[in-house]
């Protein structure tokens, strides 16, 4: 019989990469799967959110790059785990509901373009992903953060089926759902068209199209892949 690998603790712990466009349903796996596992869910883009959060409090420009990574430098960005999920926590502030709402989103995506805005996320994430035990979610952690990754997974969708994900997610309805459906296609040219770091599958991911597939089937799929990796 095939151990399951909620009870396989006895090798060194997998760093897991998540990769893929907003929408895809990283998020809810990544979380999911670190629960089963004993894993730390570590999300690159609440971090992002976070320091977006700050450049909002502090009016300081999307567009500054170095007034940016000036103030990331001075922030403190932490993520504990809990039954429910991270808390995310700004300068010792509880941030976990803030950082989700749309106007840090639409500022986290820009806060997000920045070569070295990247670079200095980048040297934290790979800190706190360092011993291992972790799933890691965002959109370049297969190909930048962690390229060693012992597992990476590319999760993608057909753009309409994200957006009306993102939509009942959200619960939004009427005419702010064109609104949110046009700022989600702006998000994916950002993503994919930046310089620093474009989103894009790692040579070496498994791609999951989760397209017609439910979120069950997704995580099923991923536990496979990380127990199939624990038994080499």
């Amino acid at each position: 019989m095939t151990e399951h690998p909620d009870h396989d603790h006895s090798q060194r712990k997998l760093i897991i990469a998540i990769d893929g466009p907003a929408g895809a349903g990283k998020s809810t796996i990544a979380s999911r799967l670190a629960r089963k596992l004993g894993y730390v869910n570590l999300e690159s883009g609440a971090m992002y959110r976070a320091l977006a959060l700050k450049a909002i409090d502090k009016d300081v420009s999307f567009d500054d790059e170095a007034a940016l990574v000036k103030l990331a430098q001075e922030s403190r960005i932490q993520l504990e785990p809990t039954r429910g999920g991270n808390r995310t926590l700004l300068d010792g502030q509880d941030v976990s509901v803030r950082i989700r709402e749309r106007d840090v989103t639409e500022a986290a995506s820009r806060v997000s373009v920045h070569p070295e805005v990247r670079a200095w996320m980048v040297a934290r994430q790979r800190e706190m992903g360092a011993g291992g035990g972790v799933v890691m979610e965002g959109r370049d952690i297969g190909t930048k953060v962690f390229p060693d990754a012992d597992v990476k997974i590319f999760l993608d969708a057909d753009p309409v089926v994200r957006e009306q994900r993102r939509m009942q997610q959200q619960q939004i309805k009427g005419d702010v759902a064109a609104s949110v459906a046009a700022d989600l296609r702006e998000r994916d040219r950002r993503d994919r068209t930046r310089t620093a770091s474009p989103l894009k599958a790692a040579e070496d991911a498994v791609v999951i199209d989760s397209t017609k597939m439910g979120e069950e089937e997704v995580l099923a799929l991923a536990e496979k892949l990380v127990a199939e990796r624990l038994s080499r």
